[in-house]
């Protein structure tokens, strides 16, 4: 549908056109949405270390089904933003690198998660 077709759809709202205040909500809460989240592999990230009190490297990658390299640039993107800590050590002989969600992170998520939610909302209710 083009956007003149949604202007022309009008609301209960005083005849304000409906499609242009959904326009308006879901422009308003998708920029508000936290970038760093908001991007498909470090949601994924973050979700799961929301739901398990820690994480490994190889436990992650295997989670979310990607490569080193990208789970690397993307824990590293959320450690930067303080939402999740990393700790390096050895199991025998073998390096481990665990991942934990801070307390900044799960505040980050219910925000994220709340902004998602009023979205949808608005979309629903239109």
């Amino acid at each position: 549908m083009s956007r003149k077709n949604l202007a022309i759809r009008h609301g209960s709202n005083g005849g304000k056109p409906q499609a242009l205040r959904v326009e308006k909500a879901a422009g308003k809460v998708s920029g508000e949405l936290d970038k760093v989240i908001h991007e498909r592999m470090r949601l994924g990230i973050i979700s799961a270390l929301a739901a398990n009190p820690k994480l490994s490297f190889t436990e992650l990658k295997k989670l979310l089904n990607t490569t080193d390299g990208n789970i690397s640039v993307h824990a590293r993107k959320l450690e930067e933003a303080g939402y999740v800590t990393c700790e390096k050590s050895f199991k025998g002989r073998l390096p481990l690198t665990e991942y934990k969600i801070t307390k900044d992170g799960k505040k980050a998520l219910e925000r994220y998660l709340d902004h998602m939610e009023a979205l949808i909302k608005a979309m629903k209710n239109r």
